[in-house]
């Protein structure tokens, strides 16, 4: 055991699980220990309106804030002390806290509906183009920017003091100190491009559109790789955590993952594969062409100063949700069969806009998957029936998008891009992992698979001066911690997937 590294702790939540693991760093390797993993299942609960009653998805923030809980006090327990804590989680989702510092009701998920026309009435008083300009920020109807005009003046937000993203809400239970960490804040669409603070004129046109200045409710922004502060001494002393400091990691998942993709050179680009795919480059200062903001690109802080020029490609929800569906279905697919027998069906039978809003809310993926090929049609070849076809429609379908989302970033960016790097829960998908090789046409270089937790438990390391030298040092303790694998393309399906590319731009 190396005395001079001590454990430091990541809370990693995704979008259908969450996770605490312990990292040390031994001879310029990073060991991790996962010690805690939690379900993170979204409960749908009546919400009532001017409109009347409806359903309304949220998250159970405090079964996580539990499960957090108990990981951290595995940690103490079995691997401390602890000297360092950064929590991690999806984007844009945030809690409401009263004057008490009480939460007021769960957050709502950003799958839930509430946003439909937001943007057209925010855009109202700042056109998309002059808010693309500010932020840099893509339009997506989740955006924080949104669901705020989607919130303004109920009860809720009348009677709330304070706004706190999810990991910061976490953070402020663990610190009892509000902030808004950037990376993460930087996706609210709310975040000014130029100054790194809070963008005025989104405030303002949020409160020409719903009449409230809700600029109050927000807490000071912070870089990432700023010490929060100590555990507060209650929750300090109930789990096991005297001593410990709460980083203000990349909070927002994909800013961590990021910061632990192996890149080389600026031409590298990445696709952060999970629940969702972030494909994109780092750069050096944001894109803000009317270009980028046609594309939907948008530009993300990440940390040390760079920027996350990327955009957000519906990823495995497609296969998660399918999964799902056949287990309540009562024919429940194990996923290293389906996966073998996928491989076995004929290439490029049948692809699909992945990106469709159609597959955005849960619901039966299988189905909306087969009528989205049967309206592509055009010959491609029939339409998926089986698991596996509909597995290897999903696929493809992905890597298609891929092949147009690295392709379209290095143009706007003005990079000739010579290799991708694909980092997460997808990088263990070998049959994705070639599929986009050819689709791109590019090496594609898989790992690490924990990307997430390694960047969140790095940067604690950096912060906290446990490893010297910056970004750069994180990615050389990341190749020396993990097996990467490096796939090649092959020329023979590069035809085919221009057809199939061609294919769907005409539908």
């Amino acid at each position: 055991m190396d005395r001079r590294s001590p454990t430091l702790a990541a809370v990693d939540l995704g979008a259908s699980s969450g996770r605490v693991l312990t990292g040390r760093l031994v001879e310029g390797r990073l060991v991790t220990h996962e010690v805690g993993r939690f379900a993170n299942t979204p409960v749908t609960t009546t919400a009532w309106s001017v409109g009347g009653a409806r359903e309304r998805l949220s998250w159970d923030v405090l079964s996580l804030w539990q499960g957090v809980r108990e990981g951290l006090a595995v940690a103490a327990r079995d691997h401390g002390p602890v000297a360092g804590i950064g929590v991690d989680t999806w984007a844009v989702d945030y809690g409401l806290l009263d004057g008490d510092g009480e939460l007021l009701g769960n957050p709502v998920h950003y799958r839930d509906a509430r946003t439909q026309g937001a943007p057209e009435r925010l855009f109202e008083a700042l056109p998309a183009a002059a808010l693309y300009e500010r932020t840099g920020i893509q339009v997506q109807p989740f955006n924080t920017l949104f669901q705020l005009v989607a919130e303004a003046g109920s009860a809720r937000v009348r009677a709330a003091e304070d706004l706190l993203l999810v990991p910061d809400l976490l953070g402020f239970w663990l610190t009892g100190r509000r902030v808004a960490e950037l990376t993460n804040a930087s996706t609210t669409a709310m975040v000014d491009a130029a100054t790194l603070t809070w963008s005025g004129a989104a405030l303002d046109a949020l409160k020409a559109v719903t009449g409230e200045d809700l600029s109050r409710l927000l807490p000071e922004v912070v870089l990432p790789g700023t010490v929060v502060g100590s555990v507060l001494d209650p929750v300090a002393a109930g789990l096991g955590l005297s001593g410990a400091q709460v980083v203000a990691v990349g909070s927002h998942d994909t800013a961590s993952a990021v910061a632990a993709v192996p890149l080389t050179s600026e031409r590298s680009a990445y696709i952060s594969s999970g629940t969702w795919s972030l494909v994109g480059l780092e750069r050096p200062e944001p894109v803000l062409s009317e270009a980028g903001r046609a594309a939907n690109f948008t530009n993300e802080r990440g940390v040390e100063g760079t920027v996350r020029f990327l955009r957000n490609v519906a990823g495995l929800w497609l296969l998660q949700e399918s999964l799902r569906t056949w287990r309540a279905q009562g024919r429940p697919q194990e996923l290293t069969d389906l996966l073998a027998a996928a491989a076995e069906v004929p290439p490029l039978r049948a692809v699909v806009d992945v990106d469709d809003p159609a597959f955005a809310p849960p619901g039966d993926m299988p189905a909306r998957v087969v009528a989205a090929a049967r309206r592509t049609g055009g010959g491609l070849g029939p339409v998926p029936e089986s698991p596996a076809e509909v597995t290897r429609c999903i696929l493809d379908s992905l890597a298609l998008a891929y092949r147009r989302a690295v392709r379209t970033a290095g143009e706007l960016a003005g990079v000739d891009v010579d290799v991708v790097h694909v980092v997460g829960g997808g990088s263990r998908n070998a049959l994705l992992c070639r599929l986009t090789a050819d689709a791109t046409g590019l090496p594609v270089v898989a790992g690490p698979v924990e990307g997430t937790a390694m960047g969140n438990l790095l940067v604690q390391a950096v912060a906290l001066g446990h490893l010297e030298g910056g970004l750069p040092a994180v990615r050389e303790v990341v190749r020396a911690s993990g097996d990467l694998v490096r796939y090649e393309p092959t020329a023979a399906g590069a035809a085919a997937w221009e057809r199939a590319e061609r294919r769907l731009a005409d539908v």
